[in-house]
This record gives C-alpha cells, sequence and structure tokens, in this order.
C-alpha cells in the first residue's frame, strides 16, 4: 500500500512562515519531553518497587493527568486557529478505517512478541504491578482512564495529529512515517524500549495517512495500553 499525503491538498498548510514557525515549536515542545523523561527516568532512579507499585496509587493518575493537560494546553496553542492540523476529524471510510486499525494493533503485538525477548522493554519500564492487588482496584482503574484514555488521547493529537501534518506538509508522508515514529520513542525517554515504541509510532502514523483521521490511531493506542494493563490480572 502507498501512502498519500493527506494534508497537503488541505488548504493554507504549505505557508513556509507559519508552518515553519510550528514545526520549530513542535520539535522544541518534544524536546523538552524528551530531555526531561530520560532525565527521570536515568537520573533520578527510582526503585523497582517504586515503579510497579505507581498505578496502585490516585497520585499518580492525578500527576499525569496534569502533565497531558499542559501538553495538550501547548499542542493546541502551537496550532491556533488551524485546528485542520489536529486531524480531529472523522475518517474518509469507518469501516475499512477499523479494519486497517486491527490490522495495525495485530501487527505491533506480532512484532513486539517477537522482538522483545531480546530488548526487554517491558523490563525497563516497570509499569505494570508485578501481581494483582484488589484492594488497590480505585487507584488501579483512575490510572487505566489515564493511560488507556487520556494518554492515548493527547499523543495521538501530538503526535499523529500535529507533528504528523507539518512534516507531511513540509516532507510527505515517507517522511512523516519515519519522522514521528523516532519523535515518539523519543519522547517516552527509554533506551531498551526505543525501537518497539518507534515501530508502535510509525504504524500509527501510517494509518492516521491513509484514514485521514487520528480517531482510529488513538483506538487502536487505547487497546495497546488496556491489553498492557490488564496483564497484571494473568501475572
Amino acid at each position: 500500500m502507498s501512502v498519500e499525503s493527506t494534508t497537503a491538498s488541505e488548504p493554507n498548510l504549505r505557508g513556509p512562515s507559519s508552518s515553519t514557525g510550528k514545526l520549530v515549536a513542535f520539535l522544541i515542545l518534544v524536546g523538552s519531553l524528551s530531555t526531561l523523561n530520560y532525565v527521570l527516568e536515568y537520573a533520578g532512579h527510582p526503585s523497582k518497587t517504586q515503579t510497579e507499585n505507581a498505578l496502585y496509587h490516585y497520585s499518580t493518575a492525578v500527576a499525569d493527568a496534569f502533565v497531558y493537560g499542559v501538553i495538550l494546553f501547548v499542542v493546541l496553542w502551537i496550532t491556533g486557529r488551524r485546528r485542520v492540523l489536529l486531524a480531529w476529524r472523522q475518517p474518509r471510510r469507518w469501516l475499512s478505517a477499523l479494519g486497517l486499525a486491527l490490522l495495525v494493533l495485530i501487527g505491533v503485538f506480532l512484532v513486539n512478541a517477537a522482538i522483545d525477548p531480546f530488548l526487554h522493554a517491558g523490563r525497563e519500564q516497570a509499569a505494570i504491578p508485578s501481581h494483582w492487588k484488589p484492594s488497590y482496584a480505585g487507584p488501579y482503574l483512575a490510572n487505566w482512564l489515564v493511560v488507556a484514555g487520556v494518554a492515548p488521547f493527547v499523543e495521538e493529537t501530538t503526535f499523529r495529529g500535529l507533528g504528523c501534518s507539518l512534516i507531511d506538509a513540509r516532507l510527505g508522508g515517507k517522511v512523516a512515517i519515519v519522522a514521528i515514529g523516532i519523535l515518539f520513542a523519543l519522547s517516552h525517554g527509554l533506551l531498551q524500549a526505543l525501537p518497539e515504541l518507534a515501530i508502535f509510532g510509525a504504524a500509527l502514523t501510517w494509518l492516521r495517512l491513509r484514514v485521514d483521521s487520528v480517531y482510529p490511531g488513538m483506538l487502536v493506542h487505547s487497546a495497546f495500553n488496556s491489553v498492557a494493563l490488564a496483564s497484571v490480572f494473568f501475572h
């Protein structure tokens, strides 16, 4: 399947001065997020127990929701009146879009299953508790809503919305797929998980370009995170 540049046909999307400023602002945002997350991950040195139990605390959900709120605010500020850049629109054909979304979800799971034994990405992040604690069901549900609801909405809007639109308009869809995949991976501040995150980000960017909408990607992202969160019940 070829990748079509969907944003090139949208009006007023290729204005050099405005688009350049927005692209620079987007890259500064991603660079800041990446730097902060790498510092927190490798300079803060949180204990494995603290990391694994983070989702059992309401404070984690509140803090993460606040951070995502700030990111969304900055993204909307960069976007300004050109909300078309966010790709908040219905896919051309929902049935086809859902089929492609399912294909992407299955493909990502298969690729991750093949390479994770070598990269140990899940072990590096250690975000999922080692075992289920029923007494913490409330905070875990609150964190689930953030991880599988708020995070996919904000990250898809940021990367597959604003970022993809800006890069696609300037350099084309193929460059956007690779660039957004890499930037998305870097923004998480992880090393071993970098290849898996880049593949996931690139696949979601491909989907966004194919269906001309971020909504199917949000569903895939939410499902992917939900499966990871649900794995605690099988430990």
